[in-house]
């Protein structure tokens, strides 16, 4: 009876980490998209590496690798392996309470630092025309509804199209009232 009870717990164990594995392939194959797709780290030039397609990459590969420990524990009933796999997780909830913690503590500053590199690669984007950086302005600015950092006054005179809602031509357009701070913010909670 006690045999049996083992089986049945290692097979819902392995099936358990191959569920985490393969949900850890689709956050892999998501960050790889969104990193092809998307170019939002031309808007923010000192924070580029920060951002959520490459948070889902690391996360894809953490999350692969150690469900595919904990399959390969289970399957083999190997201590070694199961061992490691449950420090491991153990770790990463540990790293997963701090990341929580500090990020609700620095809430503001981390708001101040993303609007003070928005601004900056706003000021990179309005000093050349044409570039591939004010294409992804543009490219956010229409997608997400949005205009600027604070409003469409901080593109000074030559304020692009992607701001305009219509009348473009007009001596008095209509641009749009969102800023980009606020869109990003509620498109990436």
């Amino acid at each position: 009876m006690a045999q049996n009870c083992l089986k049945c717990l290692k097979y819902i164990m392995c099936f358990a980490n191959l569920l985490c594995f393969l949900c850890g392939v689709a956050v892999l194959i998501l960050g790889v998209y969104m990193t092809v797709s998307f170019r939002m780290a031309a808007l923010t030039p000192t924070l580029a590496s920060f951002t959520v397609s490459n948070m889902l990459l690391v996360s894809g590969i953490v999350i692969t690798c150690v469900s595919f420990l904990g399959f390969l524990g289970a399957l083999k009933e190997n201590r070694c392996l199961l061992l490691t796999f449950f420090l491991l997780l153990f770790f990463l909830m540990l790293v997963e309470l701090t990341a929580a913690c500090l990020l609700l503590m620095y809430e503001g500053e981390i708001a101040t630092m993303v609007n003070d590199d928005l601004t900056k690669g706003l000021e990179l984007a309005k000093g050349k025309t044409g570039n591939s950086t004010m294409s992804e302005w543009d490219y956010v600015q229409v997608k997400l509804d949005c205009c600027g950092v604070h409003n469409w006054t901080d593109w000074g005179v030559s304020v692009p199209h992607s701001c305009c809602l219509d009348d473009c031509g007009t001596p008095k357009p209509k641009y749009r009232e969102k800023v980009d701070l606020q869109c990003l913010l509620t498109y990436f909670p």
